[in-house]
């Protein structure tokens, strides 16, 4: 497989197994299971295979690989089924294996919220057991009562028909002793179904036959993961009061099974072996970790968790031997840090000295181990000259690293030793290129601050400047000074010489001062043609083509498509080879509920590739911006005399005003539907309708009678249809 945990070649060769003989399918299984080992789904399938061609011996063995780390109901009844196949036919011997079978199986997995079937079935096995006499037959139902006993204590699907039968079994042995006991485990039986009910909520929300894969970060592989912590939860927190010994036993059920899927998840094995320490059982924990080792062998957070596991009980050569496999894989200098505070810890500081020695001629090794080394033998030993000596060992291969240079300073400022820091300082910024320097400049100033006198302390801001402007060379003016250098100076931790608002503006004063130059630039571009493209190749904004904006009018019908508006036909065809690309989704829904006005303004808008910009500050601009207006024709609803169009039918615009009519009965429904919004607003604010009967309502509004408005002519004026203002003249 190309990919190693490719999971849908994975169920590809496994159905192709299926159809081959057991001699060509067994190289598959195997190859299925190094990868998934904990597949439980992979192992069914593989042992009846074996099965069917009664290959008893294959079959035993692989049971023996997988049962006690696959504890899945579907296969441990595989295992039942092989196990009565074998010794159904044995008399006896044969009924004592069985049964050993069934013990063994139900110890395992019989907290299994799906185990109620396996409960049934040693039930049924028992009462078909033979009873040659008395002594038999009373054996017989003192162990058929222990089993029923268990099973309706255990919340499965099952619990309540287990219960039915228990209660009849009783009462076909001794109605008086049935009484006492069915009254007896009538509330524990009460309290395993209501477990039952919260269980199987957890239970539903989890895939149990989920291929244990690494971490990828899918939606699937995360939901499962917090299913599991719930589960989890919900099973450590005792809900059925159980004692601790059996309740102990479902947790670490329900963490076997969460391995299986979560197989390379290194948080839930640390999370298991952690769980195990604090019930106080170590030597579980220990299993734990090697088993977890063994999962994802290249997991260095386990293994220093192990090993602290070994050397927190004293096993220290355990511990050691973990560190030095981690040494064996590291690239980086981590593990010789550790391994350094180990051999500290458990041997003395002599036996890290000794490692150091060898450790800084690793290629692996960098200033890293030189300061922790340092600092070990100055705070343990107490002796500043050996630290002081191994810190200026590590200075002539690491004079260019800045952290080196900044943690060697602290150390000196521990000893207060102003005159070898100053020296420190100005070793290494005489070397250092000034794009790294900065941090260290900082503390340089620090530095002057606290030993310094005034004179020192502007010479060396002076000098910073000079360094990381760039300037400072023979012929150009030095940097100037500012308000920011005073605050800076002046200021202490969480303490400053102004108020917040204050610092903001010199922040952005600041800002501004460094755009200045360029915003000079701008504005002296020299004119013409070249400068222009000059600056729209320069230029990273993408400015709308405004010659493509037109003026939106709800009287008329926009259709996305028309020649028209060619404008109009770049977003719904994205929209549509969007939708037809992939599945129906909401994102598709859009275009077809946005109004026609709202995906013109999109399909205008420019592709940017930059920040997104402030909406807020975006709209105050646009508000405080004169922006150019698009004049077009005015309408006039009444206009003098009797225009031909509207007032003689026979005119030639005759058609023209049918389609209106046709309009405005389409648009009716929309203009009741936004009556009332309109209504609560001013008048002088709603825009003039079309139709007589709302210019009537309008009328009424302001007060005017209609008989007012009768001429004897029949001619009425309604004003202008843009000003909003309605005339009652009657010339």
């Amino acid at each position: 497989m190309a990919d190693k945990y490719n999971v849908e070649e994975a169920e590809a060769l496994a159905k192709r197994a299926l159809h081959l003989p057991i001699a060509q399918a067994t190289p598959i299984y195997e190859q299925l299971l190094s990868l998934f080992p904990t597949s439980a789904r992979y192992w069914k399938q593989y042992v009846e295979a074996q099965m069917a061609v009664n290959n008893d011996d294959a079959t035993k063995q692989i049971f023996s690989r997988c049962l006690l780390t696959c504890l899945q109901v579907p296969l441990w009844q595989s295992y039942i089924r092989f196990i009565r196949k074998v010794y159904d036919k044995k008399g006896a011997e044969g009924q004592e294996e069985t049964t050993k079978a069934f013990e063994f199986t139900l110890n395992y997995i019989g907290t299994d919220i799906a185990s109620g079937p396996i409960w049934t079935e040693y039930i049924t096995f028992l009462k078909s057991m033979p009873a040659l006499n008395p002594q038999e037959d009373s054996q017989r139902k003192i162990a058929l009562r222990k089993v029923y006993q268990r099973a309706i204590l255990t919340p499965t699907h099952h619990v309540e028909q287990l219960w039915k039968d228990y209660e009849n079994f009783e009462n076909t042995v001794s109605r008086q002793l049935a009484k006492g006991l069915v009254n007896e485990y009538q509330p524990k039986f009460n309290s395993a179904r209501a477990v039952y009910r919260e269980r199987k909520k957890y239970i539903e929300e989890i895939d149990l036959n989920m291929l244990a894969v690494p971490p990828t970060g899918s939606f699937k592989e995360e939901a499962q993961w917090v299913a599991w912590k719930k589960f989890l939860s919900f099973e450590k927190g005792n809900p059925q009061r159980i004692d601790t010994a059996l309740s102990n036993k479902r947790i670490i059920y329900a963490y076997e099974q969460c391995l299986m899927c979560l197989y390379h998840y290194p948080d839930v094995w640390y999370d298991y072996a952690e769980w195990h320490i604090k019930s106080g059982s170590t030597d579980a924990a220990i299993k734990i970790f090697q088993r977890a080792l063994k999962a994802i062998p290249d997991s260095e957070m386990l293994k220093y968790a192990y090993a602290e596991l070994e050397e927190s009980r004293g096993a220290i050569q355990s511990a050691k031997k973990l560190y030095e496999s981690i040494l064996g894989v590291s690239t980086n200098s981590l593990g010789h840090i550790q391994f350094l505070r180990f051999l500290r810890r458990a041997e003395g500081v002599e036996a890290a000295r000794k490692y150091f020695l060898d450790a800084r001629k690793s290629p692996s090794c960098t200033y890293h181990v030189y300061i922790a080394f340092a600092t070990m033998a100055f705070c343990l030993d107490k002796n500043p000259k050996a630290a002081h000596n191994i810190f200026e060992e590590g200075l002539k291969c690491y004079m260019s690293e800045p952290i080196y240079i900044l943690e060697y300073a602290d150390f000196l400022t521990r000893l207060n030793d102003d005159r070898n820091i100053r020296a420190l300082f100005e070793r290494a910024l005489s070397t250092l290129p000034a794009e790294e320097s900065a941090e260290v400049w900082k503390r340089f100033i620090l530095f002057e601050q606290t030993y310094g006198d005034l004179a020192s302390i502007l010479k060396v801001e002076q000098r910073r400047k000079e360094a990381l402007s760039g300037k400072g060379q023979e012929g150009s003016l030095a940097p100037e000074s500012s308000l920011q250098d005073v605050v800076s100076r002046y200021s202490y931790m969480d303490l400053w010489p102004c108020t917040s608002k204050e610092l903001d503006h010199l922040a952005r004063q600041e800002l501004l001062a460094k755009n200045m130059n360029k915003k000079i630039e701008k504005t002296n571009l020299p004119h013409g043609s070249g400068a222009i493209g000059s600056l729209a190749s320069s230029s990273k904004v993408v400015y709308p083509d405004t010659s493509q904006m037109v003026v939106y009018d709800p009287t008329k019908k926009s259709e996305f498509g028309s020649s028209a508006n060619p404008a109009l036909n770049t977003f719904p065809s994205n929209a549509t080879a969007t939708a037809t690309q992939g599945s129906a989704s909401t994102f598709d829904e859009i275009p077809k509920t946005t109004p026609p006005a709202l995906l013109a303004f999109l399909a205008n808008l420019p592709i940017v590739d930059g920040p997104t910009p402030n909406v807020d500050v975006v709209l105050s601009i646009c508000l405080q911006s004169d922006l150019p207006t698009v004049q077009t024709g005015k309408q006039s609803f009444a206009p003098k005399g009797n225009a031909p169009g509207q007032n003689d039918p026979s005119g030639p615009t005759r058609g023209g005003s049918q389609r209106v009519s046709r309009d405005r009965r389409a648009t009716k429904r929309k203009d009741s539907d936004r009556q009332e919004e309109d209504d609560t607003a001013p008048i002088q604010s709603q825009p003039l309708p079309t139709d007589v009967f709302r210019l009537r309502q309008m009328r009424k509004a302001r007060g005017i009678s209609t008989s007012s408005q009768q001429t004897p002519t029949g001619s009425t004026s309604y004003g202008s249809a843009f000003s909003g203002e309605l005339s009652g003249s009657t010339g």
